[in-house]
């Protein structure tokens, strides 16, 4: 009675993305929702893929309390256009039931027939031999485990156990929301199915979390997915697949770097040559360099970016090295020259602050990217 499902959450359809620059002629944060949107499309087929009828999406459907009516239409459409599925969608903090109350009625009045709101952490049968045991959450925050109610939700012997919640295992948002690790035997699950953290994370053999099928920041640093998950009978240990959903990858990389180094070579070498309009890069330069060198890294940086979705060169963590003939490269004497030793001193100053350090050395590496730039 092998029993297989998609385990998938935190879509966050609606989110706007304003923590992402948009160019002036380009449309990224557009880009991005609509990858969210998409998201639903990719679960879709993940499920007829693999046969599987059915897609638990463990909370954060929407990213607000509050999403607008098109956005709310348009998921609910784009779910009721897989007939062959059956979408069991749990609230999160995000979408949760207090602050989310109208979202649940409009979703529970307008939603399609293969679609099941789960407002209520009361054991339901999702077809013959397996329950669904839900936590959905009421507040956004809270100082109690979510997922504590599946110690008392009953299911007919011989069923297949799977629970839903939302919340982390540790504190991820220090709100003492924590879910206990050991969730599944002290409430004999066969699965327990994970929403809230956005990346992919197996807890233990029966406790997993998919992470978000379209990745929306930069610290996990792999497209999204879902899970195909295979439980064979009670008490077998799942089987878990993952499936890569995600259109975008989000990524860091380090640029070590040493003075007298080619830095502009060195990013060129530490950037990946495909996939670039569908990757959102951000490069951390740390180390030593001069200030030509720093020069030739932000003209180099300046030049690749247009090929990403979204690309950010951080410097704050790279030290400049100060040499006599960078100076004369700004000015040999005159009103230039004073403005430039006068930011040296500042730089290496032991009684200003690191931040006022810091702002000096970058304002003497923009005056001379400036100046060389108006040279040529």
């Amino acid at each position: 009675m092998t029993f297989r499902f998609i385990h998938a959450s935190d879509l966050h359809i609606g989110r706007k993305f304003a923590n992402i620059p948009q160019p002036p002629d380009g449309n990224i944060r557009g880009r991005l929702m609509e990858a969210r949107h998409g998201a639903i499309t990719k679960l879709a087929q993940a499920a007829r893929d693999r046969g599987a009828a059915h897609v638990l999406l463990a909370g954060d459907t929407f990213d607000t309390a509050t999403p607008s009516p098109a956005v709310v239409r348009q998921a609910l459409t784009a779910m009721g256009e897989a007939p062959e599925v059956t979408w069991w969608i749990l609230p999160g903090n995000h979408d949760n039931l207090r602050d989310a109350e109208p979202l649940w009625d409009v979703i529970s009045r307008d939603a399609p027939t293969n679609l099941r709101a789960l407002t209520d952490a009361a054991a339901i049968e999702m077809t013959e031999g397996i329950t669904l045991l839900p936590c959905p959450v009421a507040y956004r925050a809270g100082a109690s485990d979510p997922s504590a109610p599946l110690d008392h939700m009953q299911s007919p012997e011989g069923h297949i156990r799977i629970g839903l919640a939302h919340g982390g295992v540790t504190d991820f948002t220090e709100s003492g929301d924590a879910i206990a690790p050991d969730r599944d035997r002290r409430a004999g699950l066969d699965y327990l199915a994970l929403g809230d953290w956005h990346g992919r994370m197996a807890v233990s053999e029966r406790v997993h979390y998919c992470g978000t099928p379209e990745q929306d920041r930069f610290k996990h640093g792999q497209r999204g997915v879902c899970l195909a998950v295979d439980i064979a009978g009670p008490g077998a240990i799942p089987k878990v697949e993952e499936i890569e959903t995600g259109s975008f990858l989000w990524s860091e990389a380090e640029l070590a770097l040493h003075p007298r180094q080619d830095a502009a070579a060195a990013l060129n070498a530490l950037l990946p040559t495909t996939g670039r309009r569908d990757h959102l890069l951000r490069v951390t330069a740390r180390g030593w360099a001069g200030l030509p060198d720093r020069a030739d890294l932000a003209r180099a940086a300046e030049t690749c970016a247009p090929d990403f979705a979204h690309f950010d060169l951080v410097t704050d963590a790279l030290a400049t090295q100060y040499e006599a003939g960078d100076l004369d490269e700004i000015d040999r004497g005159g009103a230039l020259r004073l403005a430039a030793e006068a930011l040296v001193s500042e730089a290496k100053s032991e009684t200003l602050s690191q931040a006022e350090r810091d702002v000096a050395a970058d304002a003497l590496a923009r005056l001379h990217a400036y100046v060389q730039g108006a040279k040529t």
